[in-house]
């Protein structure tokens, strides 16, 4: 298996970090943007994509700052993605930072992803 490198984006987005941690911790919050449908059981959280089903695990959570995943493909290594809730201390500016790992020659794609996923969150959001 190829190594996967860690990329960092940054999303400005216009809205109190307390609603956005409910879009990116909740499975009907996630299920608006991230994936066609979330289902949680415990620490396990099924992602479902046009039929296509990916399951991954809570690694780590704390209210209206982060949450951090693992796919169950990756379980036995570093690999994780998660969405951090920023607020710039003075103008209090809130942005989302996404931490995640693809194969190098999928970096590109995974970022894209991301993109297209952070854009339709700040639609929903009326953040546009």
């Amino acid at each position: 298996m190829e190594d996967k490198i860690k990329y960092e984006m940054e999303f400005p987005i216009h809205a109190s970090s307390s609603l956005l941690y409910q879009y990116i911790s909740t499975p009907s919050g996630m299920q608006e943007w991230y994936a066609d449908n979330v289902n949680s059981r415990g620490e396990f959280f099924t992602f479902i994509w046009e039929g296509s089903e990916e399951v991954a695990k809570l690694l780590a959570n704390k209210k209206s700052d982060y949450i951090r995943f693992q796919w169950m493909d990756d379980a036995d290594t570093d690999y994780y993605f998660e969405m951090r809730i920023q607020v710039d201390e003075i103008t209090k500016d809130v942005s989302i930072m996404v931490t995640d790992f693809a194969e190098e020659d999928e970096v590109e794609e995974g970022k894209m992803l991301w993109e297209n996923m952070i854009s339709e969150l700040k639609h929903i959001l009326g953040s546009v």
